[in-house]
Protein backbone atom coordinates (compact mmCIF):
# COMPACT_ATOMS: atom_id res chain seq x y z
CA UNK A 1 0.00 0.00 0.00
CA UNK A 2 1.28 3.36 -0.40
CA UNK A 3 2.88 5.35 2.05
CA UNK A 4 0.38 8.26 1.42
CA UNK A 5 -2.71 6.16 1.32
CA UNK A 6 -1.95 4.53 4.69
CA UNK A 7 -1.46 7.48 5.89
CA UNK A 8 -5.25 9.01 5.18
CA UNK A 9 -6.30 5.61 6.57
CA UNK A 10 -4.78 6.04 9.26
CA UNK A 11 -5.68 9.49 10.00
CA UNK A 12 -9.92 8.50 9.22
CA UNK A 13 -9.11 5.88 11.90
CA UNK A 14 -8.09 8.17 14.12
CA UNK A 15 -11.06 11.07 13.63
CA UNK A 16 -13.54 7.61 13.59
CA UNK A 17 -12.14 6.71 17.23
CA UNK A 18 -11.66 10.09 18.02
CA UNK A 19 -15.58 10.34 17.52
CA UNK A 20 -16.56 7.35 19.33
CA UNK A 21 -14.66 8.66 22.33
CA UNK A 22 -16.29 11.99 22.61
CA UNK A 23 -19.77 9.95 22.53
CA UNK A 24 -18.98 7.73 25.05
CA UNK A 25 -17.89 10.37 27.34
CA UNK A 26 -21.20 12.30 26.75
CA UNK A 27 -22.95 8.99 27.55
CA UNK A 28 -21.49 7.83 30.12
CA UNK A 29 -21.68 11.75 31.92
CA UNK A 30 -25.30 12.54 30.93
CA UNK A 31 -26.91 13.14 34.01
CA UNK A 32 -29.87 10.60 33.46
CA UNK A 33 -27.32 7.88 33.80
CA UNK A 34 -27.90 5.98 36.91
CA UNK A 35 -24.99 5.10 39.13
CA UNK A 36 -24.42 1.89 39.11
CA UNK A 37 -23.95 2.12 35.15
CA UNK A 38 -21.32 4.93 36.04
CA UNK A 39 -19.82 2.77 37.86
CA UNK A 40 -19.53 -0.12 36.32
CA UNK A 41 -17.80 1.57 33.30
CA UNK A 42 -15.08 2.91 35.76
CA UNK A 43 -14.08 -0.19 36.83
CA UNK A 44 -14.17 -1.79 33.20
CA UNK A 45 -12.15 1.38 32.71
CA UNK A 46 -10.02 1.09 35.78
CA UNK A 47 -9.39 -2.68 34.81
CA UNK A 48 -8.59 -1.55 31.56
CA UNK A 49 -6.32 0.60 32.29
CA UNK A 50 -4.52 -1.95 34.98
CA UNK A 51 -4.30 -4.75 32.69
CA UNK A 52 -2.00 -3.75 30.04
CA UNK A 53 0.79 -3.00 33.42
CA UNK A 54 0.54 -6.40 34.55
CA UNK A 55 3.78 -8.77 33.98
CA UNK A 56 2.73 -11.58 31.64
CA UNK A 57 0.97 -14.79 32.83
CA UNK A 58 3.63 -17.53 33.43
CA UNK A 59 2.43 -21.16 33.40
CA UNK A 60 3.43 -23.27 34.89
CA UNK A 61 4.29 -27.36 33.70
CA UNK A 62 3.22 -29.80 36.10
CA UNK A 63 6.96 -31.62 37.12
CA UNK A 64 6.75 -35.38 38.10
CA UNK A 65 5.85 -35.91 41.78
Amino acid sequence: MHSDTHLLLHSLRAAELRWYATEFERASTAPDTDLRTRLGWALVELGLRILPHRAGHVSVAPGPA
